[in-house]
């Protein structure tokens, strides 16, 4: 799965550390995070884990809008996310 994501937002082959592969990795994670938490709404400590990612993805973010805006365009719009 991992690698799949990493795939779909890697600029060239050996890229897996780049903002727009965290981004898309981090996104996968919240994603499960958010739907476990949906079952298991009693569970804190993983609601403390999921804002510490969001947080994260948000730098991320905030980095990519500053530095390659046309990436952080692309990467808004196929993850979905709101600007």
């Amino acid at each position: 799965m991992k690698a799949r994501v990493v795939g779909e937002h890697q600029g060239h082959d050996k890229d897996t550390g780049s903002a727009s592969v965290q981004v898309g990795v981090l996104s996968r994670q919240i994603d499960e995070l958010a739907l476990h938490l949906k079952k298991n709404p009693k569970d804190n400590h993983s609601r403390r884990g999921l804002l510490k990612m969001v947080s994260k993805r948000r730098k991320f973010l905030d980095y990519l809008k500053k530095k390659e805006p046309e990436t952080y365009a692309k990467v808004v719009k196929k993850l979905g996310l709101k600007k």
